[in-house]
């Protein structure tokens, strides 16, 4: 108990899966957390269960207008911005030829422009109360390319190079702002569950095993594999860790 104690932190998409966890370890272990999703609902619900001074503020990552007001209302409540944990995203899995250039354009506004947007007003909130983390959710597939995958992972490479950009500068700048991006592999949340039956042509067991068959660890992530990870990051513990990659993927990118 107590790595980021007294921290305030952000976390999107933060209704379920990956977020859900983020902001579960991050309050277990002592931060007030601003849980955004555009799951209203879900998202209070993950507030209820956090309890404490968390609260819930919907967010549409997409829209620049509502990123200035969760950051003011931030700063407004709990004076500073310490953690921002970008982490809203979609998967999607098609062939190039048969993506439409309004599906390209689609992922891509909440994959990466909405990563951008939180960059860049969470970096501005940041600076002006001594610093903080910005921690974005990439993917393996930001690391290595598949086919099928081109538009998902073009807009999580997109995320791991704006990462290291924005380390720099506010390294440069003298901001005190850590910028790094985490990495994971197939990690089995509510949404893999779907791409069980489709890889498994209808025998989710066997959509699984040929994800697990892909990790040499021997299993797929969980989602407090990379909740752990986040953790470390929004932590003082990684105070000398900026414009990183984390690697949370079972050896799946080792080869």
């Amino acid at each position: 108990m107590g790595r980021v104690a007294g921290k305030i932190a952000l976390v999107t998409g933060a209704a379920s899966g990956l977020g859900q966890g983020a902001a579960e370890a991050l309050a277990r272990e002592g931060a007030t957390v601003e849980v955004t999703d555009i799951n209203r609902e879900g998202g209070e619900a993950v507030v209820n269960k956090l309890g404490g001074a968390s609260v819930f503020m919907l967010l549409d990552t997409r829209d620049e207008e509502q990123w200035k007001s969760v950051i003011a209302a931030a700063v407004k409540r709990f004076g500073r911005l310490d953690i921002l944990v970008n982490n809203a995203g979609v998967p999607t899995a098609e062939l190039i030829e048969e993506t439409s250039l309004e599906r390209w354009r689609s992922v891509m506004a909440i994959n990466l422009d909405g990563v951008f947007l939180g960059v860049k007003y969470g970096m501005d909130a940041m600076k002006k109360t001594g610093g903080g983390s910005i921690i974005n959710i990439s993917s393996v597939a930001g690391l290595i390319g598949t086919a099928r995958t081109a538009t998902y992972s073009a807009s999580k490479a997109g995320v791991k190079l704006l990462s290291k950009c924005a380390a720099l500068e506010c390294a440069e700048l003298k901001y005190n702002i850590r910028v790094n991006s985490v990495h994971p592999g197939i990690i089995e949340t509510p949404m893999a569950s779907k791409v069980f039956e489709v890889l498994g042509q209808g025998d989710p067991a066997a959509g699984k095993k040929y994800l697990v068959d892909m990790h040499p660890i021997g299993r797929m992530g969980q989602i407090e594999d990379v909740a752990n990870g986040i953790l470390y990051l929004a932590s003082d513990e990684s105070s000398f860790v900026t414009g990183a990659e984390l690697v949370i993927d079972g050896g799946l990118t080792a080869h």
